[in-house]
C-alpha cells in the first residue's frame, strides 16, 4: 500500500467515490488530490485533498475531502492520507495545516487541536460556514502545526500490513496502468491529431 498524487486518468474514478461516500467536491481539481493504492491489485482505497485559501492577511491551508472505501477502513488508509497531505503541506512551505470537520476525534489522535470559530482565519471561516450547510451542522475547526503531527504506531502497522481483502474499485477490474497515456496530459486520443501524422 502506498499514497501517491492524483493523476489525470484518477478523475472520473474521484468523482465516483466522493458521490459514493457523500462528500463535497467544491472547486475540484484531480491535482488537489493524493490516493491510497494497493501495491499489488492497483486497487484505490482511499484519498484526500488539499486546499488552498488566500486571505487578506496569508495564505491557508485546509485538508479536506478524506474518504476511504467501506472494504479498506481499519487499515491506516485515512492515517496515510493524512500523513501525506501535511508532509505536502510542509513541502509547500505551510506552518499550519486546518480542516473542517464534523468528525474531529478521529483527527484528534494526530495532533490535531480545535480551534474557536472566531479564531480561524476569514477564509476559512467563509468555509466553515459553507461546510455546516453541507453537512447539516457539527462541522468545527482543527489545526495541526505541521511539527506537532504524529502518526499512531499501530495505523502505521496497519497501513503496512493492509492487504486487498476482497476491495474493488468497480470500474478497472485490473491492475491500475503504470506506463503514462496521452490521458495523463489530458489528450483525448480519439480526437487527437500528431504533427507527423500521415493518415495511415
Amino acid at each position: 500500500m502506498y499514497v501517491r498524487d492524483a493523476k489525470n486518468r484518477d478523475e472520473a474514478w474521484l468523482l465516483d467515490a466522493i458521490e459514493r461516500l457523500g462528500l463535497d467536491d467544491v472547486a475540484f481539481r484531480s491535482r488537489d488530490y493524493v490516493i491510497a493504492v494497493d501495491e499489488e491489485t492497483g486497487d484505490r482505497a482511499g484519498f484526500g485533498r488539499l486546499r488552498l485559501h488566500r486571505g487578506e492577511d496569508a495564505e491557508r491551508i485546509e485538508l479536506t475531502g478524506i474518504g476511504v472505501l467501506p472494504e479498506w477502513r481499519g487499515r491506516g488508509v485515512g492515517a496515510h492520507v493524512v500523513e501525506r497531505l501535511v508532509d505536502t503541506a510542509a513541502a509547500e512551505g505551510f506552518e499550519t495545516v486546518y480542516v473542517l470537520t464534523d468528525q474531529p476525534d478521529y483527527l484528534t489522535q494526530f495532533g490535531f487541536e480545535t480551534v474557536d470559530t472566531d479564531a480561524l482565519p476569514a477564509a476559512l471561516s467563509d468555509r466553515l460556514t459553507e461546510k455546516r450547510e453541507f453537512l447539516g451542522g457539527g462541522v468545527v475547526g482543527l489545526r495541526v502545526g505541521i511539527d506537532d503531527f504524529e502518526m499512531p504506531e499501530e495505523l502505521r502497522e496497519a497501513f503496512k500490513n493492509a492487504d486487498a481483502g476482497g476491495s474493488d474499485d468497480g470500474d478497472e477490474g485490473g491492475s491500475e496502468e503504470t506506463t503514462e497515456s496521452a490521458e495523463d496530459f489530458g489528450i483525448d486520443p480519439e480526437t487527437a491529431t500528431y504533427k507527423y501524422d500521415t493518415g495511415r
